[in-house]
């Protein structure tokens, strides 16, 4: 009897073993799409880490002062991703120091290209991009952006405070400065409304805030900047009449006295701009003030204010 109680529990052992290592083997199983995901991932994020940059920017002169004339000279350019889509094939431009330049036309005209090139995200196949006639590609590269402010869409805020969003604009600030920057991007009246005022934490991407909050945070990291250049991609495309009022109020202050280059497709956005330039296949077809554009009636850019009053009523 003995025996036959020793043998009962070694076989009870074994088969509980079996069920412990089928049911870790399960699990195993069922983690493997995501290990499998996981894998991909991490192969991803060393890919971009092994990735050589072809924009060399830790050489070449340092850009101490700026007066903020931009030149594109017969500039060639097409993404790498692309690089059967030539997106200019000859293009020229210029933006006179302290002058507004507004950039309009249809998607995929190569208005935003033009941005990304003045950064120095991109160089271009032949021609030239200059900051007061000096070759951007002969500059360092950080000297270059220390130089330019930019304002986006979708603005970059990142998982902390507003104080250290504002801050990020010009390390070593003073806290006067930093509320001043706010003041000037009609951004301190909100912020000092809520119940942790500048030590709020806006969350990932800034979602803790409207669309016209974050906006105001990233101009009053631009103000704090206090740039010679200026860019402005769509800074208002996406908020409401009431928030884009206010954002624009903003972005007048702070585009005084200093170069911009703006994309825009919004009339209220563009009409006061020194000049506009109407870009079409990566080419200028028209350029002008939006009284003398507005005044030809069979070009490019009074049909694209047509168009535009035409939603705005529908």
């Amino acid at each position: 009897m003995g025996k036959e109680i020793s043998s009962f529990k070694s076989i009870m052992k074994s088969f509980m073993v079996l069920i412990v290592t089928a049911l870790a083997m399960g699990e195993a199983l069922a983690m493997a799409p995501d290990l499998l995901k996981g894998n991909q991932m991490v192969a991803s994020v060393f890919e971009v880490l092994d990735r050589k940059t072809e924009v060399k920017g830790d050489i070449g002169e340092e850009l101490m002062k700026v007066d903020g004339i931009i030149e594109l000279r017969g500039v060639q350019f097409h993404y790498p991703s692309r690089p059967d889509v030539l997106i200019f094939k000859d293009f020229n431009l210029t933006v006179h120091a302290g002058q507004s330049m507004a950039l309009v036309g249809q998607s995929g005209s190569g208005k935003s290209s033009v941005l990304a090139l003045v950064l120095r995200f991109y160089d271009p196949a032949a021609g030239e991009v200059m900051i007061d006639r000096k070759d951007i590609k002969k500059l360092k590269l950080k000297s270059l952006r220390k130089h330019i402010g930019l304002v986006q869409q979708e603005p970059a805020l990142f998982a902390t405070s507003i104080y250290e969003n504002i801050l990020y604009g010009r390390e070593g600030a003073s806290e006067a400065e930093v509320i001043d920057a706010a003041k000037l991007a009609n951004a301190h009246s909100f912020i000092s409304a809520l119940p942790e005022g500048y030590s709020t934490k806006v969350g990932e991407r800034g979602v803790q805030l409207s669309g016209g909050q974050k906006q105001r945070v990233a101009i009053a990291r631009a103000v704090l900047k206090n740039p010679a250049i200026l860019l402005l991609d769509e800074a208002t495309s996406a908020l409401d009449v009431e928030s884009e009022r206010v954002v624009q109020q903003a972005l007048d202050r702070l585009m005084k006295n200093r170069t911009t280059v703006m994309v825009a497709h919004r009339l209220s956005t563009i009409k006061n701009a020194d000049q506009i330039s109407v870009l079409q296949d990566g080419k200028i077809i028209e350029q002008g003030t939006h009284s003398s554009l507005v005044e030809n009636k069979d070009g490019a850019y009074f049909k694209l204010i047509s168009l535009q009053q035409q939603q705005q009523h529908c």
